[in-house]
């Protein structure tokens, strides 16, 4: 266990998966699927312990596991959603009634609109800019950042689990909210003239 400790394993599994959880109900909005992929990820981290290097620390490790995870999800509910078979089946007429004599959507039966897709796109193409900025913080920067906006962990336990102190994460958060400003500046808003 020494050697493990001496790569960045925890051994405090309980609280890396309350962190994990956090993440996982955040990202799929559904408790019993994020517990599952939580699940599955700390099964899958055990099962290749083999495989952890100790270039980041264990709970990163798991982290990434569990994004993988959180992927595979999505996934399957996009190919159950697309597979469902509606086993009552409406009368023929039924859509009929959904469309006024002029062939035009009755007013209270009107799908809800759809979004832009253009702009869709461009707020995947932010998040894209936005990892390429995060990934070129400091990794130390970038992980108390991560903690506190994204998995949104207490500064207490971010300090606790980074064993920094109170004053030193907020110079930190500070430092990375300038850092990604800057980057976010550079990148995106004055490439596209905003």
């Amino acid at each position: 266990m020494s050697e493990l400790t001496s790569i960045g394993f925890n051994p405090d599994l309980g609280r890396l998966r309350d962190m994990l959880l956090r993440f996982a109900i955040l990202q799929l909005r559904d408790r019993t699927e994020a517990e599952d992929a939580v699940q599955e990820a700390m099964l899958a981290s055990v099962a290749r312990i083999g495989e952890f290097r100790g270039q980041a620390q264990f709970s990163t490790w798991v982290f990434a596991i569990l994004k993988n995870k959180i992927i595979d999800t999505f996934r399957s509910r996009a190919r159950n959603t697309a597979a469902r078979v509606y086993e009552d089946e409406l009368p023929a007429d039924a859509f009929d009634a959904l469309f006024t004599d002029h062939g035009h959507w009755k007013k209270e039966d009107r799908p809800s609109p759809w979004g832009d897709p253009e702009a869709t796109l461009a707020q995947n193409q932010f998040w894209t800019v936005f990892q390429v900025c995060l990934d070129n913080l400091p990794p130390a920067t970038a992980r108390v950042f991560m903690m506190r906006e994204f998995l949104d962990v207490s500064v207490d336990d971010v300090c606790i689990e980074l064993a920094i102190t109170k004053s030193n994460c907020g110079v930190i958060l500070h430092r990375a909210k300038m850092a990604l400003r800057l980057c976010l500046q550079n990148r995106w808003f004055d490439e596209k003239g905003e």
